[in-house]
């Protein structure tokens, strides 16, 4: 067992979505926050900070010993690469405590160019095993946060065997997906989730048969009553989701952890009565333990209930001109934020009550079971039987988003540290300046006298030179070697300190700007430098089909120009060791998803494959890298789960052996076409047609049936499948760029990928397939994805 090395005081983390979320986590208590910035933000909705809010922000809570992450949790296009690595010039200037990421583009730049920002592993980067925190920790991650899927015991084995800081969420919205694994808003109109612009199709109805439920709207996630044993598996870190939730909401859930974190032996079960008092008026929906008491929790998806956000207060009863009544079976105030949701799929509309009415009287409140009007904000309508939520109350916090510019307009800045030495001779004083190793001298004529009493010394020194007059420097140490006995008059001494703090600052300032500017100059020659293709002429044209087909494994070696990827299952890995002589043809896809449970049977088959020759896998997961050293008769390609949206992702993974990389089926034709133009044509996968995985989930569905079919309000299908505990939803009309292959072949393309898994080659349609491709003909029934549209 291996022992933390980060052990210290558990850390209770809070979202700031909103200066007002932050004021509200800093008072309640909170160790640490996480918010996002204008770009490159997993909550590309929320209000967000700009870089000087961030600053003052970081001074704010610096002053308190509040830690501050920035969360830049997206994945990135080509394009985009210049402006990350300004912004984490930026973040690194701001001594901004971590940043957490999932895309490797992301971590090649931090690692390289800015090793002072600590590193923390997204949620989005799917860490659901020991392998995979093993090689963040290799990467030089310090922190993880974890799968939300993970059960107590899979979390402590993996806290046994790793020293990074391990993050868990204890409260808040859970996705049905696991995290970083989901398409389906990507797939329905180009807002990525993996960009922070998921438009929740998951929330909406479906149909099954004659029944309809929202069958993919989770729970909230609430851990309150299990905070010891987090403690015990080797949590250091609780987590709230909630960036887009009000200030109201993150005040009285982070009151409500502080007070179970904080509270006695023996006191614990008091504390969590009175946190779940607390909770119970921070408007989530309906909660559960998620997956930490295991996987069999019937509570992670209501299907029959609206997964809406807040709490039920009734229907619509009646509806007038910019009104609307009903009867609350809550207290209602005046400042409530509340949401009418229409009985259609229709997403419903929050407003903050202005005006309420009893018996046509104006009132400021009115209590449970009253029958009430309240006003319409213009343009919103409402009718009969829609349900009514409250979002949060206007009594819980009330600083404004002015009053927060306010209190931040003081906070301290960030400083540099400052070192003095003083010398003193004959009519002359010297000062030394030594700032982050810029060293600044000047001497200064000064009239001096012999002293009767109370001569120079270096604590009268500092207590003139403490005082810098600039924020952006402070006094850290001074020393004033073999002063004479004499004495300078305070005035003289001031005026000293003026002109050198006013030279030494504008030195510094303008020579710490040089080197910034100097050192980004450098970076972006780098990246243009990794973005530098090889030419490479005749490159052969290859295809790669995907297939789950036992009887493809036979005709393998009729097609003499088609490569096969077939999964490393028992049934494909026995029939290729009695096919040694076709093992160059042959390429393993690695699953994506993995549980500790089922680490070493992958590990044995990866073994048997190599030992028959079998050199040829493509990886989906960062765990993956660890199940291979490096050899030169190795050829590992990196597969759509690993995301290679930028060439700053392919240097990232290269260092792991990886020399091929798949694209993403996200990706548009824009960034594809900026990745030829920058990376090495022979080393990058283009698909040309596949089923789309929406999102794999380890909630089971609430049938006994293990294929089923759910149908949306607008008509689209949407194909379940539950196999070893997971349950895979797939959209009914597959991806396919077979029409544009042309236009693929220009931009450089010359490896193209058929998956067709749920067909075989040897099927009807797989042979369809196949012609379409070689014709370069549009297929029946399919989309081009984000192709053309683009990837928002």
């Amino acid at each position: 067992m291996m022992t933390n090395v980060n052990e210290k005081a558990h850390e209770l983390l809070a979202p700031a979505g909103s200066l007002e979320s932050f004021f509200a986590a800093v008072e309640n208590g909170a160790d640490a926050v996480f918010c996002g910035l204008s770009q490159f933000s997993a909550r590309a909705k929320a209000k967000n900070f700009s870089l000087r809010e961030l600053e003052l922000v970081k001074g704010y809570a610096a002053k308190r010993d509040v830690k501050v992450f920035v969360a830049l949790n997206t994945l990135i296009q080509e394009a985009e690469l210049p402006s990350m690595v300004d912004l984490l010039d930026n973040i690194e200037y701001l001594q901004i405590d971590a940043i957490i990421i999932q895309d490797l583009g992301i971590y090649s730049l931090a690692r390289k160019y800015f090793p002072k920002i600590p590193l923390h592993a997204s949620t989005q980067m799917l860490s659901h095993n020991l392998a995979g925190v093993q090689m963040l920790e290799k990467m030089g991650f310090s922190r993880v946060v974890l799968a939300r899927e993970l059960s107590l015991q899979e979390i402590a084995v993996i806290h046994h065997h790793s020293n990074l800081e391990i993050e868990h969420f204890v409260h808040g919205a859970m996705c049905y997906s696991m995290s970083g694994h989901c398409l389906f808003s990507s797939y329905l109109d180009g807002r990525s989730g993996n960009r922070g612009r998921c438009i929740q199709p998951c929330r909406r109805r479906y149909h099954h048969n004659n029944d309809q439920g929202f069958y993919f709207s989770t729970s909230d996630f609430s851990a309150i009553e299990l905070i010891p044993e987090l403690i015990v598996a080797g949590v250091s870190s609780f987590k709230i989701e909630g960036r887009m939730k009000s200030a109201e909401y993150v005040a009285s859930v982070v009151a409500a952890y502080r007070l179970v974190i904080d509270a006695e032996n023996g006191q614990q079960k008091v504390a969590v009565k009175n946190a779940k008092e607390i909770l119970s008026q921070a408007m989530g929906r309906t909660a559960s333990h998620g997956f930490l008491k295991g996987t069999a929790n019937k509570n992670l998806v209501l299907s029959a209930k609206k997964g809406g956000i807040g709490k039920i207060i009734g229907n619509v009863q009646r509806v007038q001109k910019g009104s609307f009544s009903f009867s609350s079976n809550d207290k209602i105030h005046v400042g409530d934020r509340v949401r009418v949701q229409p009985d259609s799929d229709r997403a419903g509309k929050g407003f903050t009550v202005r005006s309420l009415k009893v018996n046509n009287k104006r009132v400021k409140a009115a209590r449970k079971g009253i029958f009430v009007t309240v006003a319409l904000p213009e343009k919103l309508r409402v009718t009969n039987g829609d349900l009514i939520f409250k979002i949060s109350t206007g009594k819980s916090f009330t600083s404004s988003e002015e009053a927060c510019r306010r209190r931040l307009k003081n906070a301290p800045l960030r400083y540099h540290s400052l070192g003095l030495t003083i010398h003193c001779s004959e009519g002359e004083l010297a000062v030394e300046a030594v700032i982050e190793g810029f060293v600044y001298q000047r001497k200064y004529p000064v009239e001096m006298f012999a002293a009767k009493r109370s001569p120079l010394s270096a604590k009268t020194l500092h207590k003139i030179f403490v005082q810098t007059g600039n924020p952006v420097i402070s006094l850290d140490s001074l020393t004033a070697p073999d002063l004479p006995a004499v004495v300078i008059k305070p005035s003289c001494l001031k005026e000293i300190r003026r002109n050198f703090y006013k030279d030494l600052i504008d030195k510094f300032l303008s020579k710490e700007k040089h080197n910034r500017e100097e050192k980004l100059s450098g970076i972006h020659r780098d990246i243009i430098r990794d973005q530098k293709g090889d030419i490479e002429e005749n490159a052969g044209e290859r295809l790669f089909v995907i297939s789950d087909a036992l009887s493809d494994m036979a005709v393998v070696d009729n097609y003499a120009d088609i490569a096969f990827l077939f999964p490393l299952q028992e049934a494909f890995l026995s029939k290729a060791e009695k096919m040694s002589t076709l093992q160059n043809k042959i390429l393993w896809e690695l699953p994506s998803i993995v549980f500790d449970r089922d680490w070493k049977s992958l590990q044995r088959r990866i073994e048997r494959a190599i030992a028959v020759g079998s050199m040829q896998f493509r990886l989906n997961s960062l765990s993956h890298f660890s199940l291979f050293t490096k050899s030169n008769d190795l050829k590992l390609i990196a597969g759509p789960w690993l995301y290679t949206l930028n060439t700053q992702a392919m240097v990232a993974s290269a260092l792991q052996g990886v020399d091929m990389w798949t694209l993403s089926l996200e990706d548009d034709k824009q960034n594809i076409k900026a990745l030829f133009k920058n990376g090495k044509s022979s080393t990058l996968l283009v698909t040309a047609y596949a089923p789309v995985e929406l999102f794999s989930s380890r909630i089971q569905p609430a049938t006994t049936e293990q294929n089923f079919i759910l149908t949306s309000d607008k008509g689209d299908l949407l194909t379940l499948s539950q196999k070893k505990g997971l349950t895979v939803t797939r959209a009914e009309k597959s991806f396919s760029l077979l029409g544009r292959v042309q236009i693929l072949r220009k931009m450089g393309c010359v490896n193209f990928v058929l998956d067709l898994r749920g067909l075989g080659l040897g099927s009807e349609k797989g042979q369809e397939i196949l012609q379409a491709f070689y014709e370069d003909r549009s297929f029946a029934a399919t989309v081009p994805f984000n192709f053309e549209r683009g990837l928002s």
